[in-house]
């Protein structure tokens, strides 16, 4: 009996400080800047009270929270002073977002809502019928300063949204197809398809990628000043570089099936030009828990930046500054965040599930930006650079190193907001010792009903 009460008492006791770390974590998460947002916004402007810290320009984030249901996802702006700008949350899931024009406060952004059962008016629209489910994709711009925003195309598909649509004429957008497994060009006059590559044309689907319904997972495009399209195929763990009508250039692509110290189910590359100390690329190496960049040199592509904290976990995107600072968005480290050129961290702001951040006023995505050889001197005639004061940050990057990959973030992913990866672990040990004593109790319970048995 003296050893049954030991260890009653000791997952009792892991029970209850696991649920007391569990109540810390929760009273001590940073407030949702994105819910702080939507409260304010039937204020005037002027009478908002700043939600994030100050930063020289406005800053848009688009959030893809877990199985959304509209109202949950959103888009939300911060104007420099912190205070919000904007916020939309009427679909279920948004993605890329652009400014566009890049020197104005409108933007470009995709976003949708997914059906379980395709709603009779969703499934109109659609060139096909879908005995499933279906998701409504939208392309809109919106003026954030007004509030105004203009319904630019409507697509349906049989399973997910398009994750990056990005303007390349008056009339023109290149998007990722995620569904489709093809890039393409559409013409919002005609709405017709102009250019279309298909990932099959290059690659096997028996060789490669994910399985059937998701085998490319085509996450983000992007049109190239020489007439090529880069395009990030997460599930394949690589970039390619789509000559049209040539297909993949394979002695440019950055990544190789399963290759997981190269890429690990990355998320929107940006490339940055030679005259910017490019060729390069910087990705959210999403699946390796860091951010990175490549330099391409002598025909082959060599880290030449990494970066990663006790905190980041499944990043999504991050853009090269103008003043050579990176901005970041860390999915399931619910967060935004600005390095410096030193790599420290001089800006934050709490946003749950984030997916893509673009900072106004330096334009798309890392366009204006240097590569890290440029920045440190090694390559190009380097023009960038700014100061900011710095804010250091310390960790145990170790424990993150360990936790790391998919099962982990796809926890994340449908944990609530405020819980780490520290958190996930505290429950996990929550929940085993609870099943641990709930075990013991049932067995011993057995063993006395058999004793009274035997006794009478």
């Amino acid at each position: 009996m003296k050893r049954r009460t030991m260890l009653r008492v000791a997952l009792l006791a892991v029970i209850a400080l696991s649920a007391g770390l569990l109540a810390v974590g929760w009273l001590q998460a940073p407030e949702d800047a994105t819910a702080s947002a939507a409260e304010q916004m039937d204020r005037p402007f002027e009478q908002r009270e700043p939600v994030a810290g100050d930063r020289a320009g406005a800053t848009v984030v688009t959030t893809d929270p877990p199985g959304a249901n509209d109202g949950t996802a959103a888009i939300v702006a911060f104007a420099p002073d912190g205070r919000p700008l904007y916020h939309n949350d009427t679909y279920g899931n948004y993605f890329d977002v652009d400014p566009d024009p890049e020197d104005s406060r409108s933007v470009l952004y995709v976003a949708g809502s997914r059906y379980d059962s395709c709603p009779s008016d969703v499934a109109a629209r659609a060139e096909e019928s879908f005995e499933d489910g279906c998701a409504k994709v939208v392309v809109e711009r919106a003026n954030l300063t007004t509030g105004e925003t203009e319904r630019l195309h409507t697509a349906v598909t049989d399973w997910d949204i398009w994750h990056d649509v990005d303007r390349v004429g008056d009339e023109e957008l290149l998007v990722a197809d995620i569904a489709e497994d093809r890039a393409f060009v559409l013409n919002l006059t005609t709405d017709e398809r102009e250019w279309t590559w298909n990932a099959e044309e290059d690659y096997d689907r028996d060789d490669s990628g994910g399985g059937p319904g998701d085998w490319t997972h085509i996450n983000d495009v992007e049109a190239l000043e020489d007439g090529r399209v880069m395009v990030s195929l997460r599930n394949h763990d690589r970039v390619a570089f789509v000559e049209p009508g040539e297909g993949v250039d394979r002695d440019w692509t950055l990544g190789a099936e399963d290759a997981y110290d190269t890429l690990y189910e990355q998320h929107n590359p940006d490339y940055i030009p030679e005259e910017r100390g490019g060729p390069a690329v910087v990705v959210a190496d999403s699946e390796n828990n860091r951010v990175v960049e490549y330099q391409r040199d002598d025909s082959e592509w060599s880290r030449s930046w990494e970066w990663s904290d006790d905190r980041l976990q499944w990043p999504r995107d991050a853009d090269r500054l103008p003043n050579d600072h990176t901005l970041v968005t860390d999915s399931q480290g619910n967060r935004v965040l600005e390095l410096d050129e030193d790599d420290e961290v001089v800006w934050e702001v709490s946003v749950p599930t984030p997916y893509e951040a673009e900072r106004l006023g330096t334009g798309d995505e890392s366009a204006g930006g240097w590569s890290k050889a440029a920045i440190e001197g090694e390559t190009g005639e380097y023009a960038g650079g700014g100061d900011d004061e710095m804010e250091s940050k310390t960790g145990l990057a170790w424990v993150v190193a360990f936790l790391a990959g998919p099962a982990v973030n796809g926890v994340l992913y449908v944990a609530p907001a405020w819980m780490t990866v520290s958190d996930v672990a505290v429950a996990g040990a929550l929940a085993a010792s609870a099943v641990a004593l709930l075990l013991l109790e049932l067995r011993w319970s057995r063993f006395g009903v058999h004793s009274v048995r035997r006794r009478l």
